[in-house]
């Protein structure tokens, strides 16, 4: 009777051994079978000497889990590569729909484990700076499986919330538009001059950073080797360096670290939730005026102001 066999899902981070971590190198060290798209193979050629490589190409990722199942089926370990994050727009996802469909279930036969990685958004972050030192999100720009109208709508709601971005896909030789119309949208709610950092071949030999504004980002070398690092109204640019403030200034005087006048330290903001909550109650204004001044549903600003006024306390 065949031994169970094991799947890997090992994200290689973006390519450079020294940037691997250490179960990445064991994991791949102890498959029989590498199985990865061809570029994600030749970034790991000195660690696969003398094991069975399987190279798949960019648009065949459900041949590759297929690929993983059968050889996991015949006993053997197999580490199917990603660069990054497995599990961010990686492999993990269609391997286990593949295994689902095929009716696997965990703690049956064949063993699953991811080897999480370093993403594309965190070293290209890393290159760059602090841009994601606030709240972020990340959009792929690839309409090859999602509807265009489900990416725009994306699109202009984080825009809307003033996220940072990093938009993952932003540009291909077939898809050149995608990008114009994240930029489009952007415009709508963000500054031109917005900061916006260009990161290709991130810690690999043709690493190329650029940094740029929202309204010029098109002009700038990008393709399907780029992250886009859009930032928010506080992102700056200085020496160099792209920077999101967590919002320190808002509570303390960064120079000495003293508290502000109003405010605690360990406690919320003053113009936290229960400060919010005191401040629209104490206005006056109908609950249609503060959804348009706060930019959010009347709804819940109608819930809110209905709500008694102790409500609020223990967020203090």
């Amino acid at each position: 009777m065949t031994a169970p066999g094991k799947i890997m899902l090992v994200g290689i981070g973006p390519g450079h051994v020294e940037h691997m971590t250490q179960r990445a190198r064991e994991a791949i060290a102890e498959a029989d079978t590498i199985i990865g798209y061809v570029t994600y193979i030749r970034l790991v050629a000195d660690l696969i000497e003398g094991k069975e490589i399987v190279k798949k190409s960019m648009t065949e990722e459900l041949d590759r889990a297929i690929e993983a199942l059968a050889r996991a089926r015949q006993g053997k370990k197999v580490a199917l590569i990603s660069s990054g994050d497995a599990g961010v727009y990686g492999m993990a996802g269609p391997t286990y729909e593949v295994l689902f469909e095929a009716g696997w279930t965990p703690g049956f036969d064949i063993e699953v484990e991811i080897v999480p990685g370093a993403s594309a958004l965190n070293t290209c972050a890393a290159l760059v700076g602090a841009p994601l030192t606030h709240d972020f999100c990340a959009i792929s720009l690839s309409d090859l499986l999602t509807p265009w109208p489900v990416i725009a709508r994306r699109l202009d709601a984080v825009a809307a919330s003033d996220f940072v971005v990093a938009l993952y896909n932003p540009k291909s030789g077939r898809r050149t538009q995608q990008i114009v119309e994240a930029q489009r949208l952007f415009l709508r709610h963000r500054r031109p001059d917005t900061p916006v950092a260009i990161v290709k071949s991130a810690y690999r030999p043709k690493q190329r950073i650029e940094m740029t504004t929202l309204a010029a980002m098109c002009e700038a070398d990008i393709g399907m080797l780029s992250t886009v690092l859009i930032g928010n109204s506080a992102t700056f640019i200085r020496d160099g360096l792209m920077v999101t403030p967590r919002g320190y200034a808002n509570k303390y005087d960064v120079t000495n670290g003293d508290t502000r006048d109003g405010e605690q330290a360990g406690r919320s903001l003053s113009t936290g939730l229960a400060g919010w909550r005191d401040t629209i109650r104490a206005s006056g204004h109908s609950a249609v005026r503060l959804a348009a001044d706060y930019r959010l549903p009347l709804d819940y600003i109608e819930a809110v102001l209905a709500e008694p006024a102790d409500t609020a306390a223990a967020d203090a």
